[in-house]
């Protein structure tokens, strides 16, 4: 198994989504944009995630040629980025940003599925290469945090930008999938579909992703407002990746311990609980700290979650469109839907957009409920029989 050219991938995709995602809505405050537009900005690589992934699974699953889509979408991301360097227009930037985000979105979910075949069956090892993910995203966050000390925050593109080539770079190292996949079937798909579990699981996560789009579009700038330094936000950022790493490492065994349903239930109550906590006690120290290492299961182990959930309904044939799917819905629509919402109403008060993360995380909370009382997740990490 190529673990480290696999690790690479994870590190470097990561460290990009930790320079975006506590330091974008700084760089585009410092081009003096207003926290609506701040909010739409930071919705619009959502948004194409939305459709973009499932465009980029269907061609990988019909055309069997899974790394090749994902090298592709990071060389398209690299060169669409540039355009980010040109202009600080609205429009423009929206159009650059749109462009690079299609291509962006390709990358991960094939990735997903290429770690999970070179595993061969041994997928309860994934967190252990998807930890590195974790690590690129902390060496970033506190990398950065302190550098924007010292430097301009417009720097922050042409950082980007070099990760984005360190992706490409290590997709090329990687070695062809280990085994080709049975013959794709559209109707496969559409048959997995069919079971309502399906449904009423990404309902459930995306209600939990539109809780984290106000903390992945504006809490940097919350900090800030409270004259905490780029440096600690960084540091906070990073506390909470270091929870994150911790989860993943430990996954395995408390999928062994516990239920599907029990760990999903106590990530909902949890997160809930963050959004809280954040959201009226931000200016305590203790209090900040906890809730950054909630993000252990707020995001870590939700993750781990629905990777695993996917890999068992939708199986080989439709593995690529599965995880396609998981990502625009789940990732895709819910942050977005999180980032747009959550900048109308940072406008009244952070307190507000923070109440909407927890009024999500509740109903996603009442949902899972539902369908735990229903016996739908009941069997633990089994398939569906769809």
């Amino acid at each position: 198994m190529p673990y480290w050219r696999l690790s690479s991938v994870y590190f470097f995709y990561f460290a990009v989504v930790g320079a975006i995602s506590p330091f974008w809505g700084l760089y585009l405050e410092s081009l003096e944009f207003s926290p609506a537009d701040i909010g739409l900005l930071s919705a619009i690589p959502m948004v194409t995630k939305i459709a973009a992934p499932n465009i980029w699974g269907f061609l990988a699953d019909y055309s069997g040629r899974r790394l090749f889509v994902a090298q592709l979408g990071a060389i398209g991301a690299c060169v669409f980025f540039v355009g980010v360097f040109f202009t600080r227009d609205l429009f423009w930037l929206a159009l650059y940003l749109t462009v690079f985000s299609f291509f962006w979105n390709a990358i991960l979910a094939q990735f997903e599925v290429i770690t999970l075949g070179h595993l061969r069956g041994h997928t309860e090892q994934y967190s252990r290469i998807r930890v590195w993910g974790s690590i690129g995203f902390m060496v970033a966050v506190v990398g950065l945090g302190v550098m924007f000390d010292y430097v301009s925050i417009a720097h922050l593109p042409s950082l980007i930008f070099v990760c984005l080539i360190g992706i490409y770079l290590s997709s090329l190292a990687l070695p062809a999938e280990p085994e080709r996949l049975s013959e794709y079937s559209q109707k496969d798909f559409f048959n997995v579909l069919r079971a309502p579990v399906i449904w009423w699981f990404f309902a459930v996560v995306t209600l939990l992703h539109i809780s984290h789009g106000v903390y992945y579009t504006f809490y940097s700038i919350y900090l800030s407002s409270l004259e905490y330094s780029r440096s600690f936000i960084g540091v906070m950022w990073a506390i909470g990746v270091v929870a994150e790493i911790v989860l993943f490492i430990k996954m395995p065994f408390l999928m062994r311990v516990f239920s599907f349903q029990q760990l999903l239930l106590f990530t909902l109550a949890i997160t809930g609980l963050r959004w809280l906590l954040i959201g009226w006690l931000a200016d305590n120290l203790v209090v900040l700290l906890l809730a950054q290492l909630i993000h252990a299961f707020s995001f870590g182990a939700a993750h781990a979650l629905a990777i695993e959930f996917v890999r068992q309904h939708f199986g080989k044939v439709a593995q690529g469109q599965g995880q396609a799917l998981y990502s625009a819905i789940c990732f895709g629509g819910g942050n977005a839907l999180g980032a747009y919402f959550s900048g109308m109403l940072w406008q009244s008060s952070p307190q507000q957009a923070f109440l909407l993360s927890f009024a999500s995380t509740l109903l996603g909370l009442a949902i899972a409920v539902y369908i735990g009382y229903r016996g739908k997740l009941d069997g633990g990490w089994g398939a569906s029989k769809a």
